[in-house]
Formats: C-alpha cells, structure tokens, sequence
C-alpha cells in the first residue's frame, strides 16, 4: 500500500493555500521556474516541520521555531536537509578532515611510515609494535627517536602544525610595495593610507625620535633615498630589533612625546590582530605560502615521514581519483602483513573515495579548502558522507545537487540518488536539470510564474504523465526539443588568445576567443574550464599574465568584467534594493511627495541605515536579537516597530498607498504597475526581470540569495550603468537555479549583450545554452590531472561530431544541433 505525506491548506509565503500528497520512498522531484514556491515547499515548510516535531517529540523547547503556515501536515519522517548554503568558514577545514580522509590516512602514516634519524639521518622503518613506548632506536646509530603518534600528522594539532604558519600553510604579510610610495616623501603622503592629521602627528612623532636618537631625519627626501637607519625607523619604530642594533647604547624613549614611535608596519599588525583582520588597513595585507612548511602545514619532523614513497602533504595535493589509485597499490602491496586494523583502514579509506568519485568529486584535492568549494560541490561532499550512514526511513531534501555537474557526471548522481531511495528512503530534490527530471518517479511542477504569479501546482506525475498535462511548463520542456539559437555570429575576426597555459592541470595548450561572440566553455568538472576562465584570462592585464606564456589580443576590448558565484556581501543590510541603487531612487521618490516636504522630510529620512526616520530600537533591522547566552542568539521581530523599519510618522507618507516598508515587502514583477510613470525605477525593475529575478523581494538579504541568484543580480548591476565600450564578460555558471523558461529569458538578455559589441564567456554545463552559443570550447577528457586540455574548438555543429568529447556526445544525443 502507497504512503505519502500530506500538505493541506500551506499558504507559506507565496504559496497559494496548497494541498498536495507527496509519495513515500520515491525520487520525488519539485520543479518550476525560479521563485514560484519549490523551495518554500521543501525547506520552508518540509524541513521546519520535520525540526520541529522532532524538537517537540524529543520534549526540547521549541518555542523558537515557528510552526508553517499550513493546515495540517501528516506522515512525516525523520528528515536530513542538504542544502548549498556552506556553513563552515574555518579555513582549517579541508575535504581531507571534512570526509575523515585525512584522519585515515594519519593512522597509516603513524603504523607504516618511514623517517629519518634525527642524529644519523639513517631511514628507520615503521614500527612493528611497542605502541606503549615512547622512544624508537635507529638501527643504525642507536639513537632515541621519538615515536610519532596520529596527532603529529595533523596541522590542527600543536605538535603537529608547522611552527610558522600554525598550520595553515600560509601566513599574511604586510604589502610594503602597496603601503609605500617611494617616489614621495612623507609630507607628499608617502604612506599611501595615512591622512593629513595622521601625518601631522608621524612628523611629529618622528622628529622627536630621531632628537633622542641624535641622528638627522629628513622628512622632505623621497622614500627612495632612505638610509637603513631611517627605513628601520619608519618600518619598526624604536623598540624594534630592526632599528635598535643602530643604536646599541642609547635607551629608548620613556614617553610617546618624546619619540617613542612603535613604527608603520609595527601599528599596522597591531590593529589587524586587535580587530581581527577588520581593520581599515586589512587591505594593505596579502598572503603568502609560508616560507618554512612551503604550505605543506605539518612540522619538519611528520612532513619528511612517507609510506609507500610519499609524504603526508604530497599525497593531499592528489586528486581523490589519484589516491584511490594510490590506497589500491598499498593494500595490493601490504596483503601478506595480516593486520587486521591497517585492513580496515584501508578498507574504510577506498570505501568513502569510492563514494566521493561517484558523486561527481574526483578531481577535488585532499588539501581544498571547503570555503572555497561551489554550492553543488559542498551538496555533494555532504551527500557521500551521508551515504555511509546506512539510514532507512528517512525524508533526504537536496536542493539542486547538479549544480556544477557535467551531465556526464549527472548520471553517476542519479544512480546513487536511486540507491537512497532504495535503502526506503524518500528523496526529495529540487531540480532542474531535465536528466534529473526524467529519471524521477514522481514530479511536482510549481508556477505558473514566480513570487505572487506563482505559488500553485501545475501538474504532478511520472515525466510521461506530466508530459500530458497542458498547465504544466516542464512538461511541454519535456517533451519539446526546441534550441534557442536563431543565427550564428560569426564574430569580428578578432580574437584574445591564451598562449601556453599550464596553470594547475592545463597541459601547455592555447585557446582563442573570437571577439564579437557569445563563447562557452565546457567539460567535465575539474577539467581545467574555471582555471583557464578566472585563474587566467580574468587576471590577465598589458603588464603582466598567471599560469600562461602570453595572452594576446587584449587590446581589442576596453573593459573586464568577472561575475562569479561568490557571495556579494556579508552585509545583512544589504538587499536587492540597496544593492542595485533602486532604493536612492526609492528615496527621492518619497521626499518628493507633498506631504514628505510639508513635513521636512528628506532622502535620509527613508534611509532604514542611518538615523532620522528609522526605527532606533532595532536600528531599522526590523528584528532584534535577544541574548540565548549558550544558545545562538534567537532573532524577533521588533517590539517597538513591528518589523517596519520606520517611525510612525515616515510610514504615514505613502506613494499610491504603499509606505516605504510596504514597497519593500512587494516583488519586483509585481510592482512593475506601480512605478510606470518612474521611468528610472522601472528601467532598472525590467532589467531584474530580464535576467530572471522578477520573483524576488525589492528588501530581499542580498545574504539569503543563492549563488546563481548572486550572479545574476550582480550582472543586473553591471548592465544597468550603459556604457559603449567593448566590454568581455566572464561569467560562472550562469544558468544555476534556472529553469528552462529562465534560460530563455537569460539566453535573451546575453544576446542583447553580444548583438551590441560586447563579447560573453561562460563556463557552463546546460546543453540548451550550450548548443546556442556562436563557439563551443571543450574540455577534458576527466577531471584533474586527467584533464586540462582542450578536446575539440568549434562552433556547436562541430562539438557534437566529436565523438572524444562528452560535451559533444550530450548534444548529439539532445538533438540540439544538427549534425
């Protein structure tokens, strides 16, 4: 007998009082266009409701979590939600320490690793036992070694971490060249950071050190002409090592007037460390690989110690396919020893890389950092950690978990998607990509549109059933197959091209660009596209180039422009509004209307930033925090304001009946109405629109949008300020988060773009937008150091007869081009 989970009467958000019967231990997808209610269902309302009839059931308070607005809501199971927000900032977490790898793989190097005597330098060979000792004797000289434990092998572990770096790997440095003009003298503003009255003072301050020091300064003489005494001056100041050997039997000042100066640099580091590198000067700083552990984070001792040939630190630079190979060679070669624990090791070791090549991860590095992975990258290490739980009865929610994936890489996803479902469990998913959707057992379609035009059900039902429903927009995608490119541009004849390229993986190769063209680069993950896109050719200036030998052709454009998927802001003030400058225009707006200058009111008024108009007990926040003490801080809504943001009488100022705060509740589509006679304003609202973000909230978090969601609204900004020069846009993914009718509207706007000079490149893995671009650039054949050249250059028609490519066996088999 069939279960489900049923949802009465969820009017969450925009949904439009819903009632729908979700299967049981189905791959059940929710699909629909950007904005129109998936992930209110499934995270909003879902997710909540599973956390707090848990919490409920589990007799913890849960006061703290609101109840959905539904109905009713019966048949939940125990849920685990795996979402694309990363909520691990620590720069010491690793994929190595995230997946247990790297705690594996030390308890190898503790049993099986092989060090140098610290007196003779003689190879002493692992220990066979004597595990409660704590000395090792060299074979050769007879020295005491000291027995290295798992914990020397870890760079989080004090007696493991490098002494430098703390066991980071690298170490910041002050950026002198950047602090400095040495062209100027100090009262021409020399320190590049300083302002007049901070100068006054350093004059000062100065001229009264060198007197005590009895040593003439010249504060008019370029930096450039500076003696060692006067450079380790200005740098150290008088208590510094640096300065002090000039003056070995001279004391220092007692008092700061006297010329007590603790040096630039030396001040520079104190407010970084005090402020935790918040400071203004922050920007002066940069990192560097640290010079003693050359970033390999563990102490001389454990980074000289290998098994089978390698170290600890080189093994972490492999690619997970790589140590896969690796582990398959040590446990081939160690089968005689009979060690039960260093065969579960191992065992355990090729089980989870197993699972994370599966996942579409293999190219990935023990040592990559986890702030630095994608949204879909961090899904999917969460995925493989989950899938050696063994759990069974249980509600998983993924949201898009193909973002970034190659569909080539897709197919292995669904696969174990299905295995989930198949240890009974229900697997919900937000997608849509049209692979995940066909492989679906069942799929509930939201829309029509988004924000307030969406909201509803427009079908549900296996693909072919869906296919049959006339509402349902996926469905006519489903069975459709209709490319979006009407021409192909043929460019200018221009190009920039990168010459021998041998960043990371890239293989010594060269790729040209024609100019004039919408270009996208593609292939597998890891294969080298991102590498070649933004570690390359978006840091390449006339001055100098990264990872190639020249990049030619630069000169043909006048402008640059990268828009990736990293977040905009941390800022939790900001929103679409403040972002995109729609709400200087909001402001004005209101301090012109006649009742606002009746009452003085100006721009600033309306400002929920500054003081004036806004709502001092929360700081125009809308919400205030109230102190959990152990707990994390619960957020409220405003007791004084209600949410508002504003005082009484700022409210009460209102264009066609909205206040200001009443505007920032709205849509962005469904205010269009309102502000037709706002030609500024709604220029800027079609442009939300046009590159598919009309469903969003004008007093949205900039903090609470997707990385797709980012890109876009970034885009937005760039294009609303018109300029006529010949502009190269990079652009990451930008179809993540789209369904197929945004891609569309996306496919427009890029053409807009190329159709007036511009020329677009985007790493990207959607076959529509691919087979629709003027000039394919795959590459490949796999990830790593499987990867990083280019298999086939041409435009769509040539990709898809190549049978090398994958990108090309995708098309060919879409029907996007003909061939």
């Amino acid at each position: 007998m069939k279960e489900f989970i049923i949802i009465k009467g969820a009017k969450e958000n925009n949904l439009k009082s819903i009632s729908i019967k979700i299967p049981k231990y189905q791959l059940v997808v929710v699909t629909g266009p950007s904005g129109s209610g998936k992930s209110t269902l499934a995270l909003d309302i879902l997710q909540r409701e599973c956390q707090r009839q848990y919490m409920e059931s589990s007799g913890l308070a849960t006061g703290s979590m609101s109840k959905p607005r539904v109905d009713t809501i019966i048949g939940l199971s125990p849920s685990i939600a795996i979402t694309q927000h990363a909520t691990n900032r620590n720069p010491r977490s690793t994929v190595g320490t995230v997946t247990d790898l790297y705690a594996l793989l030390r308890l190898i190097f503790q049993q099986k690793g092989q060090r140098r005597c610290i007196a003779c330098r003689a190879m002493i060979p692992p220990k066979e036992a004597a595990y409660d000792h704590e000395e090792i004797h060299c074979p050769a000289c007879n020295a005491r070694n000291r027995i290295l434990t798992k914990t020397d092998f870890s760079f989080n572990a004090p007696n493991g971490a490098c002494r430098t770096c703390g066991g980071l790997g690298t170490v910041m440095e002050i950026d002198i060249e950047r602090v400095f003009d040495k062209k100027k003298n100090l009262s021409e503003g020399a320190i590049t950071f300083m302002y007049e009255s901070m100068n006054t003072y350093l004059f000062s301050i100065l001229k009264a050190a060198s007197k005590h020091y009895k040593f003439e300064f010249d504060l008019e003489k370029p930096l450039a002409q500076y003696t060692d005494v006067e450079w380790d001056l200005l740098l150290y100041g008088v208590e510094s090592e640096e300065f002090s050997r000039h003056f070995p039997s001279i004391s220092p000042p007692k008092t700061v007037t006297k010329g007590r100066f603790k040096g630039v640099l030396t001040g520079m580091w104190q407010k970084y460390r005090e402020k935790d590198g918040q400071s203004s000067e922050a920007a002066y700083f940069q990192t560097q690989i640290c010079s003693d552990c050359n970033g390999e984070r563990l102490n001389e001792e454990s980074r000289q110690v290998t098994v089978n040939g390698q170290t600890l630190p080189h093994l972490s630079q492999f690619s997970l396919f790589e140590l896969q190979t690796w582990i398959e060679q040590l446990r081939d070669q160690e089968r005689k020893t009979d060690d039960a624990l260093f065969d579960t090791v191992l065992h355990d070791l090729l089980t989870k890389l197993n699972r994370l090549n599966r996942v579409g991860l293999g190219y990935l590095t023990m040592d990559r950092q986890v702030i630095t992975l994608s949204g879909g990258e961090t899904q999917r290490l969460r995925l493989a950690t989950v899938l050696g739980s063994g759990l069974t009865g249980v509600l998983y929610l993924l949201d898009e978990p193909t973002s970034g994936l190659h569909p080539r890489d897709a197919a292995g996803l669904i696969q174990i998607l299905k295995e989930l479902r198949d240890l009974g469990n229900t697997v919900l998913i937000i997608e849509h990509s049209k692979q995940v959707i066909e492989a679906a057992d069942h799929i509930i379609d939201m829309g029509p549109g988004a924000g307030s035009f969406g909201g509803e059900i427009i079908g549900q039902g296996s693909p072919s059933e869906l296919m049959t429903q006339p509402k349902s927009i996926t469905g006519h995608f489903l069975k459709t197959t209709s490319p979006l490119r009407s021409k192909n541009r043929s460019g200018n004849g221009k190009a920039i091209t990168i010459h021998g390229a041998t960043h990371h993986n890239l293989k010594n190769i060269n790729v040209s660009f024609p100019l004039h063209s919408l270009i996208t680069v593609s292939g597998v993950s890891g294969s080298g596209k991102s590498t070649l896109v933004f570690d390359i050719l978006a840091n390449a200036n006339d001055k100098k180039v990264i990872g190639c030998q020249a990049v030619t052709g630069l000169e043909w454009i006048q402008k640059m422009i990268t828009v990736g998927q990293a977040p905009l802001t941390r800022m939790k003030r900001s929103n679409v509004a403040t972002y995109l400058d729609l709400f200087t225009l909001l402001r004005n707006l209101f301090a012109s209307l006649p009742e606002a200058k009746k009452k003085g009111f100006r721009s600033k008024h309306f400002s929920f930033n500054t003081s004036g108009g806004r709502c001092e007990r929360c700081e125009g926040m809308g919400i205030v925090d109230v102190d959990m003490f152990f707990l994390t801080d619960l957020k409220v809504t405003c007791p004084a304001c209600k949410g508002k943001r504003y005082r009484p009488e700022i409210l009460a100022i209102q264009y066609q009946g909205y206040s200001i705060t009443d505007i920032l509740s709205l849509g962005i589509e469904e205010s269009l109405s309102l502000f037709q006679k706002q030609r500024k304003i709604v220029k800027l609202l079609n442009l939300l629109c046009e590159v598919g973000l009309g469903y969003l909230q004008w007093g949205q978090p900039v903090t609470t949008l997707s990385g797709g969601e980012g890109q876009r609204l970034k885009l937005a900004k760039e294009l609303s300020s018109s300029s006529h020069e010949h502009t190269l846009y990079l652009l990451d993914e930008p179809t993540t988060g789209l369904h197929a009718t945004d891609i569309e509207k996306l496919y427009v706007l890029l053409s807009k773009l190329v159709d007036a000079g511009n020329t677009v490149i985007l790493v990207e893995h959607n076959m529509d937008l691919i087979s629709a671009s003027d000039w394919v650039i795959d590459m490949g054949h796999e990830g790593g150091e499987m990867g990083g050249q280019v298999i086939v250059s041409g435009i769509p028609e040539e990709v898809a007869k190549n049978t090398q490519s994958y990108t090309g066996q995708f098309l060919s088999k879409a029907n996007l081009v003909n061939i």
